[in-house]
């Protein structure tokens, strides 16, 4: 008899509408909808009976009220595997799929399996807490995601042994078990026969990886505001209307620069957001909702602080990989460490 299950997707891909209607509330829906169809082709041994269909913003800014409608629902169904995605790189999806993961696991104990790229924020909030298979960066990996997480669930309706994250294709989950070697070799003789590879400058690999993670020692305190000169950084995408460095709306390459030293505010119709994570349409209005130089005009003219950089810099934080990320930082922080400012106001969406 074919395991139940239960596939959350959002409002694009549940056919609810785009960035409009991503405040949309949780939907539930008996027939399925758009890519559940797939999943559920995919697995002989498992049996998607419903979608639930809910908007990025609604579950990721009204996080318990959205919760306490989808578990509300899933009171009164039976399932024995819960789906989400895949987000890709889409972050708003990402964190939205690991919140529901991790609230319908804690609360029903199923698996939960969800499908994100490596550089979405949600795989470093939600790895530990549910199966998250190491996915593509955009809609085009669908097929081969969603692959990935139904042969996944049907080892899991078969009652197969369930491998280690490196050979199933998830993130490591920070869970730890022993398993006997294949070939029946005691730890003790593995450890030595790495310590000789490594003394010979041999590759091996470790057993027990420990991962590396950047140590960024605090900046001191300004140790007087009345004379700091301040810059404006942001990933809000707001640019001049003409966007002269042609930087892109997602997945951005590279970043801007430019001259506010005249300037008391951004303009309506001078400057507008090209970003693409989010409705621009408030921000075209306001640009200053982005880089909010009305504000440190204020407070410079109040004499809060010395003085506001004469160029404000920007780039687009939607699908950004990390890698661009830290390059952008280093190339910009070498800029203003030249130019002598002291410190930087960051803004983002």
């Amino acid at each position: 008899m074919a395991l139940k299950a239960i596939h959350y997707i959002n409002q694009f891909f549940g056919q609810v509408g785009g960035e409009e209607a991503a405040d949309s509330k949780p939907s539930f829906h008996s027939e399925l909808v758009g890519c559940s169809n797939m999943l559920n082709q995919m697995m002989p041994d498992v049996e998607v009976t419903h979608t639930v269909v809910c908007g990025d913003n609604y579950v990721t800014g009204h996080t318990d009220e959205a919760l306490g409608e989808i578990m509300s629902w899933l009171e009164k169904q039976e399932f024995d595997i819960f789906f989400a995605g895949p987000a890709f790189m889409a972050g708003r999806y990402g964190v939205g799929c690991g919140l529901v993961c991790k609230a319908v696991k804690e609360k029903f104990d199923v698996p939960v399996i969800t499908s994100m790229n490596e550089e979405n924020p949600g795989v470093e909030q939600f790895k530990s807490e549910a199966y998250v298979f190491q996915g593509g960066r955009k809609a085009t990996f669908m097929k081969e995601d969603m692959e990935k997480m139904a042969t996944f669930a049907e080892k899991i309706a078969k009652g197969e042994p369930l491998n280690p994250a490196s050979e199933e294709g998830y993130f490591p989950r920070g869970v730890r078990f022993e398993m006997p070697h294949p070939e029946g070799r005691l730890a003790s003789d593995r450890v030595v026969d790495m310590l000789i590879k490594k003394l010979r400058g041999e590759s091996f690999t470790s057993e027990l990886v420990i991962p590396k993670m950047d140590k960024i020692p605090p900046a001191a305190p300004l140790k007087d505001l009345s004379k700091a000169t301040i810059a404006l950084v942001s990933s809000s995408g707001v640019v001049p209307v003409e966007n002269p460095d042609r930087i892109q709306s997602a997945s951005a390459t590279k970043w801007g620069k430019y001259d506010i030293s005249k300037l008391d505010k951004l303009p309506e119709g001078v400057f507008k957001t090209i970003h693409a994570g989010f409705d621009p349409a408030a921000m075209c209005a306001v640009p200053d909702r982005g880089v909010p130089v009305d504000a440190m005009r204020h407070w410079e003219n109040e004499g809060k602080f010395g003085k506001l950089f004469d160029h404000y810099y920007v780039t687009v934080g939607t699908g950004t990989t990390q890698a661009y990320a830290a390059k952008f930082g280093k190339e910009i922080a070498q800029e203003l460490k030249d130019a002598g400012v002291d410190a930087v106001v960051l803004t983002s969406t």
